[in-house]
């Protein structure tokens, strides 16, 4: 990438403090927990208390990132969140999160791209920071899947739970930082993964909601299909842009959505399981949050070290996807 090097200066994680384990799900659908850790890898997810709307999410995550970082949130230039459960349609999340952290000189908006949005969010940020424009800039992934989670459809309902994850990013020193970014979309895929519900399409009404059209709707099959295609894609061409091999990845940190599409990404890159970030099992998908709260649980277990390379990957609804190199 040309211009100042940009990379991670902190990390922040947060998750709720609910567990909705695969035994719980048994009370509620007809399902089970050997048909859900065999097909998903998914044990428990974390779900958001009553009070906890996605910015509070965000808080807590951004507030570990700062400190992290040994940055003021008053230095900050600029906040993306990346969510596709919002607080509201606006304000944004970002700015209701910019007035609570006291950020008052940075911009703020978010980002839609489902589970690539946080990808796609250091891409956009650090385009700004490269080019001079802005110092500092807080990106976060957040969502409260839970509140868009239809709990009557067993094919869905297993697999998604609330969590944000939060980075600071900024200048770095030659030769670490982002070394590549590879972002995509294919909208003819959006009906397999979507929410009818609620936009100018289709407003919210009497009908829409004894219809359950505000509660995600998924084609698992199609979505699969795609999701094992393009992660290992995003990837190669991520590692080709940047000029690294796959042999020299240390670390992948993929989007967290089902064990299988991990394991096939994995056989895709040569990589062992070891040198893969995979914690699936106790949180769930949990969109745009997934691969930033996986990287901060990285880094809180000194897995990341200076001058590894690490890939992050993802897709999600849009259907979108995306990928990055950097060096630690």
């Amino acid at each position: 990438m040309n211009g100042i090097p940009v990379g991670i200066l902190g990390t922040g994680k947060y998750a709720p403090e609910r567990r909705l384990t695969n035994q719980d799900l048994e009370r509620i659908v007809d399902t089970n927990d050997e048909w859900i850790v065999s097909r998903t890898g998914i044990r428990e997810r974390r779900i958001a208390a009553e009070h906890e709307a996605t910015s509070d999410l965000a808080y807590e995550a951004s507030v570990r990132a700062l400190a992290a970082a040994g940055i003021t949130a008053d230095q900050l230039d600029l906040i993306i969140v990346a969510t596709i459960t919002p607080d509201m349609f606006f304000p944004s999340t970002a700015c209701i999160l910019q007035d609570r952290l006291g950020a008052k000189k940075a911009a703020a908006f978010d980002l839609s791209a489902a589970c690539s949005g946080f990808i796609y969010g250091l891409a956009n940020a650090s385009g700004f920071i490269a080019l001079g424009a802005y110092k500092y800039a807080l990106v976060i992934g957040a969502d409260t899947l839970s509140r868009i989670t239809d709990y009557t459809d067993r094919n869905t309902c297993v697999l998604f739970g609330d969590g944000a994850g939060a980075v600071v990013i900024g200048q770095v020193p030659e030769g670490r930082g982002f070394r590549s970014f590879e972002l995509g979309a294919d909208g003819s895929g959006g009906e397999h993964l979507r929410l009818p519900g609620g936009g100018s399409r289709m407003p919210s009404s009497e009908r829409s909601i004894a219809e359950r059209q505000h509660f995600m709707q998924m084609n698992g099959r199609e979505v699969f299909k795609f999701a094992a295609r393009i992660m290992g894609n995003a990837a190669d061409e991520a590692l080709r842009k940047a000029g690294v091999a796959k042999e020299e990845i240390d670390l992948l940190i993929p989007h967290q959505a089902n064990i299988r599409i991990i394991q096939a990404s994995l056989e895709r890159l040569d990589l062992p399981q070891e040198k893969c970030v995979i914690n699936v099992d106790k949180y769930g998908n949990m969109s745009a949050a997934s691969i930033p709260l996986a990287l901060a649980e990285a880094v809180e277990d000194g897995r990341v070290k200076e001058g590894d390379r690490i890939v992050l990957v993802g897709f999600g609804g849009g259907l979108t996807w995306g990928a990055s190199v950097l060096v630690w």
